[in-house]
C-alpha cells in the first residue's frame, strides 16, 4: 500500500468578479513539503481549500488522497468536547488498525477469542479462507505502519507537549480554551492522526520559538504529501522541500525547489531574466517599428542620380526599391507576431522604499529608562536608546513586549525613571490597527493624516506598501494586512526620531518583509526599536537585542 499523491491540474477559481486562481496546476508526491507563498489575495488560503474540498473550483480537477488533513480555523468539536475527546478522535484510526491486527493476528493462529475489532472485510459464511486472512492481514499492516500505530499513544503526549499544550488538563473543555489553544489543539490532532496528505493554513501562528521548531521536525519526519501556506520565513527553510510562489509570473505560478534561502537567489534571478527580456523585445519593437514606418522614406531611391548612373537609373530604382519592400514586409511581419506575443511587462514590485527613517539628524540620548515597573506586565531596571540606534526586543508571550514599547512612546504610564529628550518626535507601529475614519478613502485618509504637503512629497504609491486598487478603496473595506500596511506607511512617510515598531512583519508577504528589514537596518539618524516574534527578522538583526524574561 503505497502513499499516494495530491494532483491539481488546471483550478480556476473566482471570487465575486475577481479571478484568483487561473489555471494551477500541482503534483505533490509523498515527502514533499510544499509552501505556497505569495501576496495577500493571491490565493494561497483560496488553492488550500480546493486541494482539500472544503470549496469547489470553477474548473479544473483535484485528485487527493482518501486520507486527508486540513488545519480549519476551528476545532470541529462542540465547545463541550474535552480534549481527551479530540485526542481520542485524532487516535481512532491507529488504534483500530492494531485491533485489527490483533483480531487477523488470532484468526490466522486459529485463536478464536483473540481480538474484538469489527471485521472490516467480512468473509463468507464457509469460514475465513488462510490466504484471504493473509492478504488483509498485510494490508493492514502496512496501513499500521504508514500511522506509525504502535507509538501513537506516546506521540500524542509528545506533541500535546511539543506544541504548548502538555500542561492542560485533559478533562478540559474546547470551549474554555484561549483562541491560540484552540489552533494549537487541532494542529496536535492533525499531528497525531499522521493523513496521507496534510494542508495547514499559517501552522506558526500562534507557536513559540520551541513549538515552532517542534512542529518543522514533525513534518519533516511525514512520509505523505504536506502543502502549507506561510508568511513565517525561518519555517519555510526549515520544512520546505518546495515552495510554489503565486505571485505574478510570465508563466503563471512557479515552483521552486528547496526552501526560503534557495528561492531568495532564484527568484532575484528569474526577475532579472524577465526584465531583460521585455527590455530587449521593446527595443526590438521599436527598431521594427521604425523599419516599417519610416526606413523606406529614408531609404528609398529619392536622391536625383549621378552622371554616372544615368544610364542604368531605371535598373537601380527598381531594384533598390525591391529590397525596400522586402525589408518593410519582413519587418511588418515580425512587428505583427512580436506584437501578439511579447511578453507583458513585470508589474511593479511592491517596494518599501523610504527616502530616511528620520527627518532630522538627531543626536545624543533620545530616552532613558531606569527600574520602570508596570504592574503584572513590564519589569525592566535599565535602557538608553540614542540616535541611531537599532535595538531589537524579544521574548515570549507576556513578556512586556508590546507594554514596553507604549512606555518608549509615551502612552502608557510607568513607576520608575522614565525620561525623553524635550520635543522628541516618536511614532508607534501597534498590532492592533484601528482608524477613526473607516468612511475615508485610503489616499484620503493619507492626505488628512500627514497633511497635504508631506503626502504630496511622499506618495502613498511610492512606498509600495499597497497596490493601486486599495488606494482607491474606503478604508473599512482594507483586509486586516491592507490596514496593517497603511498604518505602516504612516509611520514611515514622515519619519521621528524615534520609530517603534511592534511586530511589524505581521501580515506583511516575505519579500515584502525581506525589504522591510533591510531598510531598518540601515544606517541613520533615526533611531529603531523592534518588538518581534518573527525568526528570520531576530537572526538577521543588525543591532543589539534586549531579551525580555517571561516571568516577572
Amino acid at each position: 500500500m503505497s502513499v499516494p499523491a495530491l494532483l491539481a491540474h488546471d483550478l480556476v477559481r473566482t471570487l465575486g468578479t475577481r479571478r484568483v486562481l487561473d489555471g494551477v496546476s500541482l503534483v505533490a508526491a509523498p515527502g514533499q513539503r510544499i509552501g505556497l507563498i505569495g501576496e495577500n489575495g493571491t490565493g494561497k488560503t483560496t488553492l488550500l481549500r480546493l486541494l482539500a474540498g472544503a470549496d469547489v473550483p470553477d474548473s479544473g480537477t483535484v485528485v487527493r488522497p482518501e486520507s486527508l488533513g486540513f488545519l480549519h480555523q476551528e476545532l470541529p468539536f462542540p465547545p463541550t468536547a474535552t480534549l481527551s475527546d479530540v485526542l481520542d478522535d485524532a487516535l481512532r484510526e491507529a488504534r483500530l488498525a492494531l485491533a485489527t491486527l490483533d483480531r487477523l493476528a488470532a484468526a490466522l493462529s486459529g485463536d478464536a477469542s483473540g481480538g474484538t475489532a469489527p471485521n472490516p472485510e467480512p468473509s463468507g459464511g464457509a469460514g475465513p479462507d488462510p490466504d484471504d486472512l493473509l492478504d488483509r492481514y498485510g494490508t493492514w499492516l502496512e496501513r499500521a505502519e504508514e500511522l506509525a500505530a504502535w507509538d501513537a499513544d506516546r506521540r500524542a503526549t509528545l506533541v500535546t507537549a511539543g506544541l504548548g499544550l502538555g500542561h492542560l488538563d485533559p478533562a478540559r473543555s474546547v470551549g474554555s480554551l484561549s483562541g491560540g489553544e484552540r489552533g494549537r489543539l487541532a494542529l496536535a490532532a492533525l499531528l497525531v492522526r499522521r493523513p496521507a496528505a496534510l494542508l495547514l493554513d499559517e501552522p506558526t501562528n500562534h507557536l513559540d520559538d520551541a513549538a515552532a521548531a517542534f512542529l518543522e521536525e514533525e513534518l519533516r519526519g511525514l512520509p505523505g504529501v504536506v502543502i502549507v501556506a506561510s508568511h513565517d520565513r525561518a519555517f519555510l527553510d526549515a520544512a520546505c522541500t518546495d515552495l510554489i510562489d503565486l505571485d505574478p509570473a510570465t508563466d503563471g505560478p512557479t515552483r521552486y525547489g528547496g526552501g526560503y534561502t534557495a528561492y531568495q537567489a532564484a527568484k532575484i534571478a528569474e526577475r532579472e531574466r524577465w526584465q531583460r527580456r521585455f527590455e530587449e523585445e521593446q527595443d526590438e519593437l521599436a527598431s521594427l517599428r521604425h523599419a516599417a514606418s519610416v526606413t523606406a522614406q529614408q531609404v528609398a531611391h529619392g536622391r536625383a542620380p549621378r552622371d554616372s548612373e544615368k544610364m542604368g537609373y531605371g535598373h537601380t530604382a527598381g531594384r533598390v526599391q525591391q529590397q525596400i519592400s522586402r525589408r518593410v514586409r519582413n519587418a511588418s511581419r515580425r512587428l505583427e507576431e512580436l506584437e501578439r506575443t511579447q511578453v507583458r511587462k513585470p508589474p511593479k514590485p511592491l517596494r518599501f522604499q523610504p527616502t530616511t527613517l528620520a527627518t532630522t539628524a538627531a543626536s545624543g540620548l533620545l530616552v532613558s529608562l531606569r527600574d520602570v515597573r508596570v504592574p503584572s506586565r513590564l519589569s525592566l531596571d535599565r535602557l538608553d536608546v540614542s540616535a541611531g540606534d537599532r535595538v531589537l526586543v524579544t521574548g515570549p508571550n507576556g513578556a512586556g513586549k508590546s507594554t514596553l514599547l507604549a512606555v518608549l512612546a509615551g502612552r502608557l504610564d510607568a513607576a520608575g525613571d522614565v525620561r525623553r529628550r524635550r520635543g522628541l518626535r516618536v511614532a508607534l507601529l501597534t498590532q492592533d490597527t484601528v482608524f477613526d475614519r473607516p468612511d475615508l478613502l485610503v489616499h484620503e485618509l493619507y492626505a488628512a493624516t500627514l497633511g497635504p504637503d508631506r503626502a504630496e512629497a511622499v506618495p502613498l504609491g511610492s512606498l509600495g506598501l499597497l497596490p493601486a486598487r486599495a488606494r482607491t478603496l474606503p478604508v473599512g473595506e482594507l483586509s486586516v494586512g491592507q490596514r496593517r500596511r497603511l498604518a505602516l506607511a504612516l509611520v514611515i512617510a514622515d519619519p521621528p526620531e524615534l520609530l517603534l515598531l511592534d511586530e511589524p512583519t505581521n501580515h506583511l508577504s516575505p519579500r515584502l518583509a525581506d525589504e522591510l528589514e533591510d531598510a531598518l537596518g540601515t544606517a541613520g539618524p533615526g533611531a529603531v526599536v523592534v518588538a518581534s516574534h518573527d525568526r528570520w527578522l531576530r537572526s538577521r538583526w543588525p543591532g543589539r537585542e534586549l531579551a525580555l524574561p517571561g516571568t516577572r
